[in-house]
């Protein structure tokens, strides 16, 4: 199967909750970063999630809000990833963003151009990806 998301993330599956609806699962990207993700305990099951098990974090690039400094922001949002900025394309409103992880994976942001000039994004500058964990789709193979 082939997506349009941007950035499906390889990982491993290192817990799963079950609550009375949803499942809390929690993903180690294989370079060591951790993305946490809800999704419905029906489809938690019909995927066989398990610790242990090889998974892939699906995020579409628009759901990914990109900030400086965030790693030592307090927000409601699960999942702060840092990295660097690896490349900016300019588009006529928007902008695509990617950012390298420190385990080398690349995770693809799409926010607007007049946001990339406030917060001065320039290629190898410390960046970081913010987006909640209901934003997270979890797939197996």
């Amino acid at each position: 199967m082939k997506l349009s998301a941007r950035n499906m993330l390889a990982g491993t599956v290192t817990r799963v909750v079950k609550g009375a609806v949803n499942a809390e699962v929690d993903l180690t990207l294989t370079g060591g970063e951790k993305i946490a993700a809800i999704i419905t305990n029906d489809s938690a099951a019909a995927l066989g999630l398990a610790e242990g098990k090889k998974a892939f974090a699906i995020v579409k690039s628009n759901w990914v809000i990109v900030g400086k400094e965030l790693h030592t922001v307090k927000m409601s949002t699960r999942n702060i990833l840092c990295g660097s900025v690896a490349r900016t394309i300019e588009g006529a409103v928007n902008s695509e963003v990617e950012i390298k992880l420190p385990g080398g994976a690349i995770l693809t942001a799409i926010i607007t151009n007049e946001s990339v000039h406030t917060l001065g994004l320039k290629a190898g500058e410390h960046v970081c990806a913010a987006f909640k964990a209901s934003s997270v789709i979890i797939g197996v193979e």
